[in-house]
């Protein structure tokens, strides 16, 4: 969170909703936010609730936010950077209006715009992601604009297989579908993603972006095999190979898939010998 939160806090400071409660995560920010925090506290003292650090956690791979989610009391969630920020005033309550009469939906989302210094980028969600997803494909970990989401709050605390998993919003999305599914909000304005070189994902190189989604998948592949999901272990164990053969070398991922090949087949002949060995049991 930066300067920026001032355009970020008003917004739901000003939403429409009878009873909510605003969760700022100021995590040991060197840029004047804790000030900031602190002016809205002290304007809106029952509205806001802090939370400072003194270290920052993301470096020591320790995200602040499912602590957050823990903290938060009210039923439904929203999630909001300190850069990025909402324009619809009825957002909130669109949303959580929906939720209330939809008892099988957990999540709802719509579009969002990038930003930087230099303009405005195509919404983030294109084609088939710009529709409700099934609760199958949430806990398949489809992406969503983070930023706009209000969903249930279901969260108690991350299984062990997830804590450290770097793209954790993709972790939220997998356990929420395990509660329903997700609703895509055409009628809400899209809010603003700011892109900037601090960010924990957007401005990554696309070699760390890979690592993170390797990391990720592996993370998830671990809790599904836990639960004995199969389906799901599958999913994100074949995202995991889709994966690695990115990251190597032209070379190195041919040998791969002709050891991948060879394996394969050896394995396809034991089985056929095995079959027509029982076969001819007398």
């Amino acid at each position: 969170m930066d300067a920026t939160s001032n355009k970020t806090s008003a917004s739901p400071c000003a939403a429409p909703l009878v009873s909510i409660e605003i969760l700022v995560n100021d995590d040991a920010s060197t840029d004047g936010t804790a000030r900031i925090i602190a002016d809205y506290v002290k304007r809106f003292p029952t509205l806001i609730r802090p939370f400072y650090h003194e270290t920052n956690q993301y470096s020591q791979n320790n995200p602040p936010v499912p602590r957050l989610f823990g903290e938060a009391r009210g039923r439904y969630i929203a999630y909001c950077e300190g850069d990025d920020y909402w324009t619809d005033p009825r957002k909130l309550q669109i949303q959580v209006d929906f939720l209330e009469n939809n008892p099988d939906y957990v999540l709802t989302y719509h579009d969002a715009i990038p930003f930087d210094i230099s303009g405005q980028y195509p919404i983030q969600l294109q084609g088939k992601l710009r529709g409700d997803a099934t609760a199958l494909e949430l806990q398949k970990a489809r992406p969503v604009s983070t930023l706009t989401t209000v969903f249930r709050n279901v969260f108690e605390s991350l299984p062990p297989e997830l804590r450290a998993a770097p793209l954790n919003d993709l972790v939220w999305w997998s356990l929420l579908g395990a509660y329903g599914k997700g609703k895509f909000m055409g009628e809400v304005k899209p809010a603003m993603y700011r892109l900037h070189p601090g960010g924990v994902f957007s401005m990554r190189s696309n070699k760390r972006k890979l690592h993170m989604a390797l990391q990720t998948s592996g993370a998830l592949a671990n809790y599904y095999n836990r639960l004995g999901h199969q389906e799901l272990y599958e999913h994100f164990l074949m995202e995991l190979v889709e994966y690695s053969l990115s990251a190597i070398t032209p070379k190195r991922k041919m040998q791969t898939l002709l050891a991948v090949g060879q394996n394969f087949t050896a394995n396809i002949s034991k089985r056929l010998m095995t079959t027509l060995s029982k076969g001819h049991v007398q």
